[in-house]
């Protein structure tokens, strides 16, 4: 053993500082021959746990350390303010948990752009610890640069009486003279206050060679160029994991310095437990044992969901209880169960269940799923299994709306410190890598856009066995890039993930090559630190005693990752907010008030032939998790008649399973079809018409031929969904010939499995089906989570069968803030018949809102309409009635809400459209009227308003003059409307155009169908990468940039009905077309689409103006004279005026309106256009006789 290790390190987890990656620096320090190693992240703990299991796998000592940011006063966080190191080392359980509260102090409490403790605070928490004085940035070295002896002094002193042997002076040499003079004075003062020395390398990469990816890394973080001179940056290239001999060489004069990083380090023995668990404790109200108010809760869902006991429920509860009971989960039940019963309380949805759990029948009784295990038979063993213990997870979906409502219950029930949210973080992905690289050392856009195109996101390879690997992290740019080598005996040992087109860039172009290798070296580098989307920590007491918490944004987050937490035993709960939930009860709502009819899914028998009716046409917008076209002409073929249907649809329309599906729409429509290898498949695969298409029916073949208990059933499947070959061929002689009961060292007994042989299976037989489920296995999906969700499918398909307006209102609520969502849904509300009423004062309320069968536009939709404003403007209408004209209007809002962008906003978006007066007009008139009220109402405060004060209310005799202006032409007042709502509500620039564009081969609609996977990858069904497509639609933005070659580019904005997508003319088209490229053009592009996993593009290839030509028949009524619709109205019609006048407000055109009633003519103020659309709705309340068309 030589004579130092390394006490300051700096690894990934110093975001965008630190590039001494875990695994490689561990690695070479038991390379070196070094019995321990620190991790000195700054400012943070995050890397922590992932650093003490390396050097556990590397077999040497971890010492958990923070190198943190020292201020004067925590509580200051203005100005500029001192901000020094300090490097702190665990020593024991008393210092790690100091070093986590005071990590949690700095987040929570003294964070002002970086996460600070004072020394105040270091003080009260010192116990257990190590305090090395830092780099040049510490305290001590600091006052020593600025000639402040005295306070240097006072420094060393103070730190000295706090830790006593546990302070060291740390001296430091990367041939800087600052170093040169701080380590002069740091020598006397040892000498002076018999204080050791150590020694260290201020380590942020671990080897010479990569100085330069660490460099690149902190261009990253500050966004600069790596030729830029005046960028931060080290001096040079010294700052890596030296050797003892290197370090000796350093400190000629100071070896005792170097055997002092020994003695630290036998110093500190903390070490991280696992394989315990954390949980808070639960105390029923009625002062029961937990399990005895368990079993009551059970016994009253027996009779709730159940009606009676029957022995096979009784025996599933039995069962499961003792699983649960014998591995410690009782409490963690009662847990989920009280925050999901108070959920239910205070009115928030919570969705049937989600993965594994709902296969328990104690979660189905006591309210934590609602899916019958028994009828779906959907197996315990999956979620628990009594054959290994593992902490068992139940992910909750709750309305996303009202998801924190929940966290803030569980805050309140175990105290606010004992909860928090969990960290995440965004990494450096392969394509961002070589994108962040690429732009740091000015790699041509082009070149980069080329490299990132070619990577792919998807790739499978054999190795000599046979056995598929999938791309996947990490090392994807080494793989890609054919730098991969694994050693020989390694699992993927003689795959060649290698793509020949990225190989040939690598080794016939520098700049790429260059560019490559430093990606492949920061390739999955945290980026930063966010908080995780769903993840909760419920901790037994305070749990900044326990591990160190952070801060992003407002919430106070965990410095450990969700996987890491369960390790350490924490209680991670996901608390998932599933918008679908919120459809349905807001639907639900909805239909209640309009048809006074309340739906009760709880008692639904998910059996009704309409539903299935709808799914079989492939009528699917909206409805949950079957939207996509891919899926919409799965369900054409597959004509689903039940809910197990729609449980094996959802789980058959993922890759790999993809496959199967033809067969089992075969055997669907041909029961002849159906084989099965041995009678004892029947009953296992009768529901999925003989296909094996779940991991239950997996562990159940295993369990039924074999002799399995459901147990090792689950053991069996987890390995050939892992793809352990090793382990299946030993399993396969198993499953064949059987075993003798098996005891292990810790004297746990295996029960004995009998085998195919035993139970009468032949053993080709047995032999073929093993080979079926092995090749299945590992694409078999977890039918509990596929049935849970599958009522969530029912449930939208019934509301929309039934509901579809209310349901579509609700969907549209439910994306308010997404403008291309809601395009996307108010068109397919056009095309399924549903009218969609603009903007109106007097019937609008905050929200999209449903009557009639009609949806009409919400007021929060407008840019410029705060909530407070919304409800200032519909608590006067409910209050005082309907606003009679724009002036009445003006005159009754609130001063402290009236505005002219609010005003003008509503006049565009045609809120005051029913009045009568052109959009011009009302803004001609607008701010006039409101610098009057705001007049009066200062009169009012001032106590100066005369009895007539109130010009408009009062004065009756007031009239207000409108300017005499023509309406605004079509296209501007679509452009108006489009500029406050982001939407064209009244009609579309691209109406007349639909002929036109009829041989295009996209919509921006296409985009809307994608799959993705657990990596966040998506695949989109409808479009392909590189296809050729047509695009027509209206130019809403276009970008010009200059090249660096001095031509110029654009990026164009192209927008059809349904969304927007953006077009990249490259130099040579941009030339050709740049003419045509400008805002409310209306053109024809064709291009190739390029699919990114950000963003969608065109790259253009042809562009062409589209120009709308007269029909006949319009030159002939301009000749003519102007085209005129006449409505005559009896008493009965009469009373149906306002929705006359509603159905024909969303078909503007040019034809003037007259009503005819008792015999006098009525002028609408609107003009409509003549379509069969407007015709049909006319006739559902005016005979036809009664519509005439004429000219005048």
């Amino acid at each position: 053993m030589g004579n130092f290790v390394h006490l300051h390190v700096h690894t990934e987890y110093s975001i965008l500082d630190g590039a001494a990656r875990i695994a490689n620096v561990t690695k070479r320090a038991k390379e070196l021959g070094m019995p321990a190693i620190a991790i000195t992240d700054h400012g943070n703990m995050y890397g922590a746990v992932a650093f003490f299991d390396a050097c556990e796998k590397n077999d040497i000592k971890a010492i958990i350390g923070t190198e943190f940011y020292v201020c004067d006063d925590l509580t200051v966080k203005s100005g500029k303010t001192k901000l020094n190191h300090l490097v702190l080392l665990c020593k024991n359980e008393t210092g790690y948990k100091n070093i986590s509260l005071l990590n949690a102090i700095a987040f929570r409490d003294g964070y002002y752009y970086k996460p600070r403790i004072d020394l105040k605070t270091l003080a009260e928490h010192h116990e257990g610890l190590v305090c090395l004085s830092a780099c040049i940035a510490g305290d001590i070295p600091q006052a020593i640069l600025n000639r402040n002896f005295e306070e240097a002094e006072r420094l060393v002193k103070w730190f000295k009486d706090l830790f006593g042997e546990d302070f060291y002076l740390e001296i430091q040499n990367h041939d800087l003279p600052e170093q040169i003079e701080v380590n002069k004075y740091l020598r006397i003062y040892a000498k002076k206050y018999g204080i050791k020395l150590v020694a260290t390398n201020d380590v942020h990469y671990v080897s010479k060679e990569d100085a330069m990816s660490q460099d690149v890394l902190m261009c990253v973080q500050m966004g600069a160029d790596y030729d830029d001179p005046k960028r931060l940056k080290f001096s040079n290239d010294e700052f890596y994991l030296k050797t003892q001999e290197e370090m000796a060489e350093l400190f000629p004069e100071d070896p005792e310095a170097l055997e002092t990083t020994l003695e630290i380090a036998d110093k500190c023995n903390f070490s991280f437990v696992y394989g315990h668990y954390m949980f808070p404790h639960y105390y029923p109200e009625t002062g029961e044992e937990p399990i005895v108010y368990l079993r009551g809760l059970i016994n009253k869902g027996i009779q709730k969901k159940y009606g009676a006991e029957t022995p096979e429920i009784r025996e599933r509860i039995e069962s499961e209880l003792a699983v649960i009971e014998k591995q410690g989960f009782v409490e963690y039940f009662l847990i989920v169960w009280d925050y999901i019963n108070a959920a239910r309380n205070m009115g928030i949805s919570v969705g049937p269940g989600r993965g594994s759990g709902a296969g328990s029948i104690v979660a189905y009784l006591i309210g934590i799923t609602n899916i019958d295990p028994l009828k779906y038979d959907l197996y315990f063993e999956r979620f628990l299994n009594p054959e290994r213990v593992s902490a068992p997870d139940f992910d909750v979906d709750f309305e996303d709306c009202r998801r924190q409502e929940v966290i803030e219950y569980v805050k309140r029930k175990y105290g606010e410190n004992r909860v928090c949210k969990i960290v995440t973080f965004g990494t450096m992905a392969a394509k961002n890598a070589i994108k962040d690289v690429g732009r740091v050392l000015k790699l041509p856009y082009s070149e980069t856009d080329r490299v990132t195109k070619t990577i792919p996101n998807k790739l499978v390879r054999k190795n000599a066995k046979g056995d598929e690997f999938d791309l996947k992290r990490p090392n994807i740019l080494m793989k890609v890039f054919g730098q991969y080598h694994p050693k020989e005996g390694a699992k993927d040992y003689g795959v060649d993930f290698s793509v020949p087109e990225l190989m040939q860039m690598y080794n016939e172009d520098s700049e790429i090559r260059r560019v490559a290798d430093i990606a492949m070296k920061l390739e999955d580098s945290p980026r930063q630190a966010s908080t995780h989307a769903c993840g909760v920590i419920i901790g037994a007491d305070i749990l900044d005693q326990h591990m160190p918490l952070g801060r992003n944004g407002e919430d106070i987050t965990s410095q450990y990752t969700g996987v890491e937490l369960e390790h350490l035993g924490f209680l991670k709960m996901d608390f998932l907010g599933l918008r679908n939930l919120s459809d349905i009860k807001m639907a639900i709502d909805y239909i209640k008030e309009n048809h006074g009819i309340e739906i009760d899914f709880d008692k639904s028998t998910y059996d009704d032939p309409k539903v299935y009716e709808l799914l079989s046409t492939g009528n699917t917008k909206a409805i949950f998790q079957v939207e996509s076209a891919g899926f919409q002409k799965f369900l054409r073929e597959l004509r689903p008649t039940c809910l197990e249907d729609i449980v094996a649809a959802v789980s058959l329309y993922r890759p790999g399973p993809m496959d199967s599906i033809p067969k089992f729409v075969k055997c669907k429509h041909n029961p002849d079809l159906v084989k099965f290898d041995h009678p004892l498949l029947e009953p296992i695969l009768k529901q999925t018409y003989g296909c094996i298409v779940y991991q239950e029916q997996v562990m159940k073949i295993v369990q039924s031929l074999a002799g399995y208990t459901l147990g090792q059933a689950d053991n069996v499947r987890r390995m050939m969904g892992k793809k352990q070959v090793e382990a299946m061929v030993k399993e396969e002689v198993i499953f064949i010939h059987g075993r003798g009961e098996l005891v292990d060292k810790h004297g746990k007994v295996s029960t004995a499995i009998d085998g195919c042989l035993k139970r009468g299976v032949p053993e080709d037989v047995a032999k073929k089906i093993w080979g079926e489920m092995k090749d299945f296995a590992k694409y078999a999906f977890n039918k509990s989570h596929a049935a849970a969700y599958s009522l969530v499918t029912y449930q939208t398909a019934y509301l929309k069968t039934y509901f579809e307006a209310e349901f579509l209102t609700a969907v549209l609520n439910n994306r308010i803030t997404n403008i291309d969502e809601i395009k996307n849904y108010l068109s397919y509300a056009k095309e399924e018949g549903i009218e969609v009423l603009p903007p109106d004062i007097n019937k609008s309320i905050g929200h999209f809102s449903v009557k009639n069968g009609k949806i009409r536009y919400g007021l929060a939709a407008i840019k410029g309409i705060g909530l407070t404003a919304i409800d200032s403007i519909v608590e006067e209408r409910n209050k005082n009635g309907d606003y009679t004209s724009f002036e009445n209007f003006i005159s009754r809002c609130e001063s402290k809400v009236l505005n002219k962008r609010l005003v003008e906003n509503l006049i565009y978006a045609g809120a005051f459209d029913q009045f009568g007066k052109h959009r011009t007009q009302l803004i001609g008139i607008s701010e006039d009227l409101i610098d009057r009220v705001a007049i009066i109402a200062k009169q009012k405060e001032s106590n100066q308003m005369s009895l007539f004060g109130d010009f408009i209310k009062e004065d009756t005799t007031f009239t207000v003059t409108y300017p005499n202006l023509k309406e605004y032409d079509s296209k501007t007042k679509l452009s108006l409307e489009k500029s406050v709502t982001g939407l064209y509500l009244t009609g579309h620039p691209l109406d007349g155009f639909k002929d036109k564009f009829k041989d295009c081969t996209f919509t921006t609609q296409m985009l809307t169908n994608y799959e993705e996977d657990e990596d966040g990858t998506i695949t989109y069904t409808d479009v392909k990468n590189d296809q050729y497509v047509t695009l027509g639609g209206i130019i809403t933005n276009a970008d010009k940039i200059a090249t660096k070659s001095g031509s110029f580019m654009s990026f164009v904005n192209i927008e059809d009905v349904y969304g927007a997508i953006e077009c990249i003319f490259f130099p040579k088209k941009y030339e050709k077309y740049k003419d045509l490229l400008q805002a409310e053009k209306i053109v024809k592009i064709k291009g190739r689409l390029q699919l990114r996993e950000d963003k969608v593009t065109v790259m253009a290839d042809v562009c062409e103006e589209v120009n709308e030509t007269p029909t006949e028949s319009a030159v002939e009524t301009q000749k003519a004279g102007r085209e005129c619709l006449g409505i005559i109205l009896n008493k009965e019609t009469e009373k149906s005026k306002d929705e006359l006048i509603d159905i024909l407000s969303t078909y503007p055109g040019d034809i003037i309106v007259y009503f005819k009633i008792d015999g006098k003519n009525y002028r609408m103020t609107q003009t409509v256009r003549n379509c069969r659309g407007l015709f049909n709705e006319l006739l559902s309340i005016v005979d036809e006789d009664d519509i005439k068309f004429f000219k005048a």
